[in-house]
């Protein structure tokens, strides 16, 4: 009974248009994917219609706003994209960003995905204790890593391993020439966490290998 009354307070406190629409900007801000105006619906608790209004007025209000955004609707949903006429601005901070240094955030990250792969997203937050998901995009983005398959547990998470790109920058033909887990990773809580997952992927590795055979 507590959880519905608290569920319907926080739906009145946005009943209002103008908080609704603050509150789907700021859920489009950090959504990577396009969002589904039912999702938003469920969440808000009013009609799919309703937020398909709201929304394309706010697509409309962006997109004669000058700002270098708007909002669209695209693949079923609503999400934020930088505008046709910043493309070259875009891709010159992406292409600029590849050879930018790693965070140490970013290379504890690299570093268990490429001793312990194949790994899920959730099993590389487990092992640094934060949350990922920017950290994994930004090395797909800068090609060093990239999904390889998908677990056969419930769920079929996704499993990311390193790429030929990564090899080459690392000057190795394969992940067995990588350097010790102490040169490569920058955290010794991280390490010892590694230490101890690479005899499981070592025993894995191992078993498939006479499997195949």
């Amino acid at each position: 009974m507590s959880e519905e009354k608290s569920k319907l307070e926080i739906v009145s406190d946005v009943d209002a248009e103008p908080d609704i629409r603050r509150a789907i900007e700021a859920i489009l801000m950090i959504a990577i994917d396009p969002v589904p105006p039912s999702i938003l619906a469920q969440l808000f608790e009013v009609k799919v219609s309703e937020i398909e209004r709201i929304c394309d007025s706010m697509v409309d209000q962006y997109s004669e706003a000058e700002l270098g955004f708007s909002l669209v609707r695209i693949a079923g949903g609503y999400r934020f994209q930088s505008k046709p006429e910043q493309a070259q601005w875009v891709e010159r901070f992406v292409l600029e960003g590849q050879s930018r240094r790693l965070t140490a955030a970013a290379m504890e990250t690299l570093a268990i995905v490429a001793y312990k792969q194949p790994i899920s997203r959730a099993q590389i937050s487990a092992i640094r204790g934060v949350d990922v998901e920017g950290v994994m995009r930004n090395l797909q983005q800068r090609g060093l890593i990239d999904e390889v398959s998908r677990d056969t547990g419930p769920g079929n998470a996704v499993l990311y391993g390193t790429t030929q790109e990564f090899l080459e920058r690392m000057g190795v033909d394969s992940v067995a020439g990588l350097p010790p887990l102490g040169e490569f990773v920058p955290g010794p809580e991280v390490v010892e966490a590694l230490e101890r997952s690479l005899r499981v992927v070592s025993d894995d590795v191992t078993i498939s290998a006479t499997e195949e055979g």
